[in-house]
């Protein structure tokens, strides 16, 4: 396979310093690099960039596609409790793992969430019922 992972993200922001303290502040990303149109963050594997562009979205796509970040079960709670007082939730969790369903100050559709692949597909495959084909393991 010549894909290995998932090299970094790129979010376009209308205003880099706000879209800054909310990762870092909200939701504990380190910050590793600055520029006046950009900065790079740090979260575990993940790679984030905020790139400032004239382009940006102003408000939510109507689809479902969103990132969900990883977090572990001690930090869970108080970070949905932090996102919930200063982001704007804009789903209740429907699935498998407790996750939590935020926007970001450019309207960028963001998860928490509790699991990994392989805690949904033992839920799929407890669940027949769902009617989830499952493959491999």
């Amino acid at each position: 396979m010549a894909i290995t992972g998932l090299n970094h993200v790129t979010l376009a922001v209308t205003n880099v310093q706000r879209s800054l303290a909310f990762y870092r502040d909200v939701l504990g990303f380190n910050v590793r690099a600055v520029w006046p149109d950009g900065a790079y963050l740090e979260a575990g594997d993940l790679w984030l960039c905020l790139s400032k562009d004239q382009h940006a979205r102003s408000t939510p796509h109507p689809d479902y596609t969103h990132i969900a970040f990883s977090v572990s079960d001690d930090a869970y709670a108080g970070l949905h409790d932090r996102i919930s007082t200063q982001a704007t939730i804009w789903r209740e969790n429907r699935s498998e793992g407790a996750s939590t369903y935020f926007l970001d100050p450019d309207g960028h559709k963001l998860e928490i969430h509790l699991g990994s692949l392989e805690t949904r597909l033992a839920h799929y495959r407890a669940n027949p019922e769902k009617g989830v084909d499952v493959f491999g393991g």
